[in-house]
């Protein structure tokens, strides 16, 4: 076995490899990816998928000075291995270590950091236009997976590309999926192209005629050729409609064609969008056999590609399961995802109800805004979208949604930290965006009990209502046959109290139940509550408890800023108390990647944390004979 990538400290130690060098280079870098992401977890399938398509890409081109944005930058493995971080590769995703995902602090070969999809095109273009206005020379690159094509922001670059510059470089890089398989007319677009046999044969031939010939004329004759049989088999190309000069499609795993069609992209002096062919998971059978599984994943088994498999039901399995009990009793229940049936849970939810089952592809704007026409038809919709991804949809939850008062039910999957993933995909904000929007309710359960209590609750609603709840398992709460309509805007008082009253929101609720029994302990009498209402708050309990304790505590996974404590002060303020707030969660600055516990320490999310603010009234608060 060669020893290429030990050898490699940038990419331009690559740049003196043979091609068949550099394909024992693609083998060492496949066994890495699954030797190190079988240890951390992380994004396995798309990497594996773009080997050949980043080495070739940083065989022709030179960055730092090139430019390279990739949608999503979950596929930007293979370049932090090819920009000398090779040797700390093994800390991906760990606390300290790599981040998961391009991030400009983090090297200066990441020319643009990107968590969420559609992002590549605008950005590339922004890049290249700043470019030009400054005289550089140098290349950019966008390398966009095929479900980047399916969402707006994309087309909104598409639309402006051939305008506002002369020199940009698009790959498609088509694989078919992007977590779960890609749907719609453009993957039926793109899926047409590729499978049509008079396309196919021809790129063949136009493959192998660059190769064996070379040089400008070949390519001129092979454009020639190549247009006139798309003007044969279809009137136009929809990339050549907006402007840009298209190429392909092509095996996007052919090393050697690859290098030869960037060095003639290279070139040009025209907006081009090269269409590469790859196989996501490609040399990896296990990922190859269940793409949606191994798109990201945690730790596995670098031989079989098992998994450990827990046995409790996590919340998204709990919501899946709770929605198809509800759309069984109500013909109306329709759910909505987009592009993420497997994460929402929402593919356990498709075999029961497939006529009342919609992924709008990575479209979150539209998704909100079908779901509001939806429901001005009389149906419920039921938004399954990730807190950090429904942040790119808040005009039409205020616009189209809360306005006019539609009772769209949005269920926010990941809320509160993500660990791992880190700050692009933390569901830190949530609360504080939604909050200040007239008509919504807001809820956040404690267990999956009250979660499925909370589905149904806002089925009852005439408005619009958000539910948050964390990545993972809950408490392990069994849910009951029949969910129960929870009381709109009271809380839950788990224990009485008159020193000091205690508030955990959501999964933070056993903090606020160990400080109880902390302060127990030292002979405090301290309440303990269930808030499970954000808006509306439980204004008579918030009185009744600021007429007797020396203080609040609050415990939430969201940032304090507008969060869950920011709405205790603001409706205590409001009738005019003055009962101080000690406020525990995040603090006002993006936070990296990690274990979650650790992170909760580093940060202050804990009872320790709780206890150390409290000090002050704790003196001045004279304690019960213990």
């Amino acid at each position: 076995m060669s020893d290429y990538l030990e050898a490699i400290e940038s990419p331009s130690d690559i740049k003196h490899l043979t091609v068949p060098q550099l394909e024992e280079l693609a083998q060492e870098i496949r066994e890495r990816l699954i030797q190190t992401v079988s240890k951390t977890g992380g994004h396995i399938g798309p990497n594996l998928g773009v080997v050949e398509l980043t080495l070739a890409m940083h065989y022709v081109f030179d960055t730092p000075q090139d430019h390279f944005v990739f949608d999503v930058s979950h596929q930007a493995y293979i370049h932090k291995l090819l920009t000398g971080r090779a040797r700390q590769f093994e800390t991906i995703r760990q606390p300290g270590g790599l981040n998961g995902f391009m991030l400009r602090t983090e090297s200066e070969h990441d020319c643009y950091g990107a968590g969420h999809a559609g992002t590549a095109l605008s950005a590339a273009l922004g890049m290249a236009v700043a470019r030009d206005l400054t005289g550089g020379h140098e290349h950019v690159v966008a390398l966009a997976g095929d479900a980047a094509f399916t969402n707006g922001i994309s087309f909104e670059a598409l639309n402006n590309i051939a305008e506002q510059t002369k020199r940009l470089i698009v790959v498609l890089n088509d694989n078919a999926w992007s977590i779960d398989r890609n749907v719609g007319a453009i993957a039926k677009y793109l899926h047409r192209i590729v499978t049509n046999e008079h396309v196919s044969h021809l790129h063949d031939s136009a493959g192998k005629l660059l190769q064996k010939i070379g040089g400008r004329a070949a390519v001129n004759m092979v454009k020639r050729a190549e247009g006139a049989a798309k003007g044969l088999l279809w009137p136009s190309g929809i990339f050549e409609e907006f402007g840009l000069t298209y190429y392909g499609p092509i095996d996007g795993h052919n090393l050697e064609l690859l290098i030869d069609t960037f060095r003639f992209l290279k070139q040009q002096e025209r907006p081009v969008l090269l269409h590469a062919i790859t196989q996501k998971g490609r040399g990896f059978q296990p990922a190859m056999d269940k793409q949606k599984k191994f798109h990201g994943l945690g730790p596995f088994d670098p031989e079989t590609g098992e998994t450990k498999s827990g046995g409790q039901k996590t919340y998204s399995q709990v919501f899946a399961e709770s929605l198809v009990k509800l759309a069984d009793e109500n013909e109306k229940v329709v759910a909505i995802t987009a592009a993420m049936p497997n994460g929402t849970g929402l593919d356990a939810f498709r075999p029961h109800h497939p006529g009342r089952y919609f992924d709008v592809g990575i479209a979150e704007e539209h998704a909100v805004i079908f779901a509001a026409g939806m429901a001005t038809k009389g149906f419920r919709p039921v938004c399954a979208i990730y807190s950090t991804f429904l942040q790119r949809a808040f005009d039409p939850i205020v616009h189209d949604v809360c306005l006019q008062n539609l009772p769209v039910m949005f269920c926010m999957d990941r809320a509160g930290l993500s660990g791992d993933d880190g700050p692009t995909h933390h569901g830190l904000f949530d609360i504080a965006y939604l909050r200040g929007v007239p008509n919504m309710v807001q809820m956040a359960p404690t267990s999956e009990d009250e979660l499925a209590d909370m589905m149904y609750t806002a089925l009852q609603l005439e408005g619009p209502s958000a539910i948050r709840y964390s990545r993972g398992t809950g408490p392990g709460v069994a849910v009951k046959e029949h969910p129960a309509a929870l009381p709109v805007g009271r809380a839950k008082v788990l224990r009485d109290g008159s020193d000091f009253a205690i508030l955990g929101l959501g999964a933070l609720l056993p903090m606020a139940e160990e400080l109880g029994d902390v302060l127990a302990h030292r002979g405090y009498s301290a309440a303990v509550v269930n808030p499970r209402f954000v808006k509306p708050l439980d204004m008579e309990m918030l009185a009744d408890y600021a007429q007797q304790v020396a203080a609040f505590v609050t415990f939430e996974d969201h940032v304090l800023m507008g969060g869950f404590g920011s709405a205790v002060m603001d409706a205590l303020n409001e009738m005019g108390l003055s009962t101080p707030v000690i406020r525990i969660g995040w603090p006002d600055q993006f936070v990296e990647h990690g274990k979650v516990e650790h992170l909760r320490e580093r940060y202050g999310v804990s009872v320790e944390a709780a206890l150390e603010k409290l000090a002050p009234f704790l003196r001045a608060r004279r304690p019960l004979a213990v």
